[in-house]
């Protein structure tokens, strides 16, 4: 899912990562990648922005934190989560089933 969870509030956001992961095989990944806030809330400018743009033009979206992303694909019953930075603002988390 690039760019795409943003858009939606957080019960929304739990039901397409929870469709997610009753669709992936066992083993099956789910990679999710966006403007990722930093866990502080104070390096990612960018995704600050973006959160608070969001808010505006949205009837619940936000950005979130890494850590707030891999506790929902958790809670949706993926085995393992990491996080890897790419390229800008963009950072990737991988949820494996």
């Amino acid at each position: 899912m690039g760019h795409v969870l943003h858009n939606w509030n957080l019960e929304e956001k739990r039901a397409l990562i929870r469709k997610s992961f009753e669709a992936l095989p066992e083993g099956g990944v789910l990679l999710v990648y966006e403007a990722l806030i930093d866990d502080d809330r104070r390096h990612n400018a960018f995704g600050l922005l973006m959160s608070l743009n969001m808010l505006l033009v949205t009837s619940g979206g936000f950005v979130y934190t890494a850590a707030e992303c891999e506790s929902w694909m958790r809670e949706a019953g993926f085995r393992t989560t990491r996080v890897e930075h790419l390229v800008g603002p963009d950072s990737m988390v991988v949820a494996t089933k």
